[in-house]
């Protein structure tokens, strides 16, 4: 596989670093809202879970605005908090045109697909959005084939590709329907948003020798005509 080579003039320009730390702040504000929530739930002493996923029920419509923000205990929180971190802030600065329309997707999707298929059960967490977002990465760096990308790809398999193992069912009370619905949606977005988002490709001295060349033997052609 022939890896593109990413100018370095853009993926270490100012402009790239700003869009780098932009991506680290919406995130970080993500994650926020994530932790007031389940801060305020403990804070209060009440229950939100209730108004997770509930598959084919009409009130559980509702699940697909609150299941990514509700979790059930701290180590379901924290379990979630730092794959969702590395992979919105690789999401958002790597592919910043393409999460606009990615990340609600993903977000709504996820929940949405296991609100069909999934158990008759309460389905809360992150999860599902956090495989949809990995999946989404993951997968644009292999079909994109630039350096850069294929390398956040890398880092993504190494550091969470047992992850993979989430999307089959088991009995260990986890929603692999909303893992399993979040990694389809965010596979399928990698390839229909393929053509957003492509850096411009370093120049070696050597190809704008030979355009100039070329150039040269064509330039009689033109003339004869």
């Amino acid at each position: 596989m022939q890896l593109h080579v990413p100018d370095p003039d853009y993926t270490g320009s100012p402009r790239a670093i700003r869009s780098f730390w932009l991506a680290v702040r919406l995130v970080v504000g993500l994650l926020i809202v994530i932790w007031a929530v389940f801060g305020f739930e403990r804070l209060m002493a009440i229950d939100l879970t209730q108004f997770g996923l509930r598959p084919r029920e009409l009130a559980g419509l509702l699940g697909l605005a609150t299941t990514p923000l509700l979790h059930g205990n701290f180590s379901h929180l924290m379990s979630n908090t730092l794959p969702l971190f590395v992979g919105g802030v690789a999401m958002l600065f790597l592919y910043p045109v393409a999460a606009l329309r990615a990340f609600p997707l993903i977000y709504v999707g996820s929940s949405g697909l296991a609100w069909l298929f999934a158990r008759s059960s309460l389905h809360i967490g992150a999860s599902g959005l956090i495989y949809g977002i990995l999946a989404f990465v993951f997968v644009s760096g292999l079909i994109r084939r630039d350096l850069r990308s294929v390398g956040v790809s890398l880092m993504i398999w190494l550091l969470y590709g047992s992850m993979i193992w989430g999307v089959l069912p088991t009995g260990s009370g986890t929603s692999w329907e909303l893992h399993l619905s979040g990694a389809a949606v965010g596979l399928v977005l990698a390839f229909l948003l393929e053509r957003h988002d492509r850096p411009p490709l370093k120049r070696y001295d050597w190809e704008d020798e030979s355009e100039f060349e070329e150039g040269e033997d064509e330039q009689p052609w033109r003339d004869w005509h």
